[in-house]
């Protein structure tokens, strides 16, 4: 029986490693979540099969770590599988963060061609991973898309994101001009933030909690995005997610807008776009559709599938063309001090186990 581990930091990867418990427990193997962030364990149902400890891990001794996080514990057993946390929402110039190769990983599951084609570019280049395009499991529930049902008002989904310098959440202009169309009862909001905004921001959204604005303290995106006709937001990767739908999305002062997005730099131009957006213009649509074909082009809602025969695939395959990774010192330095637990013990080469019949 093959034996998985999901490994995570915050509590918004536990949406996106839930459809993947689902799948692996649907395959009769063995699963189990591991946090190397204390707060986030809180989070778990109380039913999770959450493993507390490094020396708890060590024993389980997994095959496969599903990571949806930037590093890993490279002294972990089991190949070491990067899953991602989000979508690459271009917050940072030329992608970096996104892209960034940090030597931890042997196997790169991607959502789509826009990830796909840079990542294989960088495994020619180092030569100690692979990378196999999948999908990505936390918009499993979101397909298959079906028609929203018809409301009284326009339904609306705010979501910001935690970076300052993007965040609407954080702009006092935008959250007056909020306030004021709430209070035109035009509108029904819904309305979620990021984890990492302090709470001072979200009780200013809490505040305006009314018969046509509701806040939700959740990570779980997904009935929020179904319930709403369009999404007013900034630069996040929520909006990739929403935009799946194909559901036009108001942006303000997004990082790098394009024809898939209605984005305004005014607030004065916020009311404006919301009415354009509910009219879901033909040209918007069609460069939606063409940016979901880029980005994410699985529509089956079996993403979580597919990335587990990839790495079941990879356990069992010979990989001896592989180069080990590098040494890396600096980095796994920094992840031994964040679990507390120093060794020597790495694994700069994949493991590999045979398919059993």
């Amino acid at each position: 029986m093959y034996k998985f581990l999901l490994y995570i930091a915050h509590p918004y990867s536990i949406p996106i490693c839930k459809p993947l418990q689902e799948e692996i427990r649907k395959r009769g193997y063995d699963v189990q979540w591991f946090s190397e962030l204390e707060y986030t364990k809180k989070y778990f149902e109380d039913n999770e099969p959450v493993l507390n400890t490094v020396e708890e891990v060590l024993a389980y001794n997994p095959h496969v770590v599903l990571t949806a996080t930037d590093t890993v514990a490279d002294f972990f057993p089991g190949i070491k599988v990067e899953i991602f946390h989000g979508f690459s929402a271009n917050k940072r110039p030329l992608m970096s963060d996104h892209f960034k190769i940090r030597g931890f990983f042997d196997l790169y599951l991607t959502q789509g061609p826009s990830t796909t084609e840079i990542f294989k570019q960088q495994a020619e280049k180092y030569g100690f991973f692979e990378v196999v395009q999948t999908g990505w499991p936390k918009v499993d529930p979101l397909f298959p898309i079906q028609e929203k049902p018809a409301t009284d008002k326009p339904v609306i989904l705010i979501s910001s994101t935690f970076t300052t310098r993007l965040s609407l959440a954080k702009n006092d202009a935008v959250f007056n001009e909020i306030a004021r169309l709430a209070a035109t009862g035009k509108y029904q909001f819904l309305c979620v933030l990021h984890p990492k905004l302090d709470q001072e921001t979200k009780d200013k959204f809490i505040g305006l909690e009314g018969d046509n604005f509701n806040y939700y303290d959740t990570t779980n995106l997904i009935p929020l995005f179904k319930r709403a006709d369009i999404m007013f937001s900034d630069t996040t990767s929520a909006i990739i997610e929403f935009l799946l739908q194909q559901k036009p999305v108001v942006t303000f002062c997004n990082n790098k807008p394009g024809d898939h997005l209605i984005d305004v730099t005014e607030v004065s131009e916020i009311e404006g776009a919301i009415q354009l957006a509910l009219t879901k213009p033909a040209a918007t649509m069609a460069a939606i559709k063409d940016y979901v074909e880029w980005t994410h082009p699985y529509y089956d809602g079996k993403s979580s599938g597919r990335m587990i025969d990839a790495c079941i695939a990879f356990l069992n395959k010979d990989k001896s063309h592989l180069k080990p990774k590098p040494l890396n010192l600096v980095r796994k330095y920094k992840v031994r001090k964040l679990l507390k637990y120093f060794t020597l013990k790495t694994y700069r080469r994949p493991i590999t186990v045979k398919a059993t019949r």
